[in-house]
């Protein structure tokens, strides 16, 4: 079996929890009330985290101002220092129900700009987030197969060269 290692971060409140059951089948319910998960919030541990991880989803929510601020720390911490391609990362802006975002008016900072960036709204359209992630999934894993094989072809050209 294969296997990808895909990180979901951002802020507190987010909804990194809803969209991580919803993507992964797990979900029981998309509404309710807020439980906050009990996450890793202490910068000292990101570095395990990170360690092996093909892939980074960063979530935000667009309605709070301070969230665009945050996903630049999220940005930097995770997407820079793993030297991760822009293909192995994905925006997620969550809208919650009954927000009233207006998805044209998001304004990112110069570094996330670059980044694939879809609106996720579970109540409205759900099977559009759905084969977003899986589009994203596959840039993820023909990325892992183009290092494979990158790292085969530098195997096997060290190994001519000591011939």
């Amino acid at each position: 079996m294969f296997k990808a290692k895909i990180l979901v971060v951002g802020p507190s409140e987010c909804g990194k929890t809803v969209l991580s059951n919803f993507l992964s089948d797990a979900t029981e319910t998309i509404g309710g009330e807020y439980s906050p998960t009990q996450g890793v919030r202490f910068e000292t541990c990101w570095p395990a985290l990170m360690k092996e991880s093909n892939g980074i989803i960063i979530v935000f929510n667009p309605d709070l101002p301070r969230h665009l601020k945050e996903i630049e720390v999220w940005y930097t911490s995770f997407v820079l220092q793993q030297r991760l391609q822009d293909s192995q990362c994905l925006l997620i802006a969550h809208h919650k129900p009954g927000s009233g975002t207006d998805k044209e008016q998001l304004h990112l900072a110069q570094a996330l700009s670059t980044l694939k960036l879809i609106h996720s709204n579970l109540d409205d359209d759900p099977e559009d987030v759905r084969t977003e992630f899986r589009k994203y999934l596959a840039k993820v894993v023909s990325s892992m197969f183009e290092r494979q094989d990158q790292e085969e072809m530098s195997i096997i050209t060290q190994n001519f060269r000591n011939l």
